[in-house]
């Protein structure tokens, strides 16, 4: 199915007068590594053709205005790395927050990290090991 979608690209891509010639690449898929990759080919001078089946550019991370208000069109994405280098550079497209994800689950009144770690279960049973928690449990 998906190399039909893209024979008829090429098909509507020469009705509309695309010459292919004009161009060093042809980047499928305008998502984050598409838009990344193509823009990182321009800087080098190459020219850069991107094609996506959807009517929008940022794939998956696509963001809808509603009412003043970004919305994600695919569901929630967070973007994180401990890359101090691959964060300044995604920075320069758009202003990220620093997110840290932190999930908990309250249980009997009592707070615990999810997922589950050796913390959880030592607050839970007391319990300091995982040969402590075979033994035990």
């Amino acid at each position: 199915m998906i190399s039909e979608f893209y024979r008829i690209q090429t098909i509507v891509l020469r009705k509309e007068g695309v010459n292919m010639k004009e161009y060093d690449y042809l980047i499928v898929g305008a998502g984050l590594y598409g838009a990344v990759m193509a823009h990182e080919l321009k800087k080098k001078g190459k020219k850069c053709l991107v094609i996506d089946r959807r009517d929008h550019i940022a794939g998956n991370i696509y963001c809808e205005d509603i009412e003043g208000i970004h919305v994600h069109k695919y569901g929630a994405h967070i973007f994180h790395t401990s890359d101090k280098k691959i964060w300044d550079y995604m920075n320069q497209f758009a202003e990220f927050n620093n997110y840290i994800n932190s999930p908990v689950a309250v249980y009997k009144d009592e707070l615990y990290n999810l997922p589950f770690n050796m913390n959880t279960f030592s607050k839970m049973w007391n319990i300091r090991t995982p040969q402590e928690a075979k033994r035990d449990y």
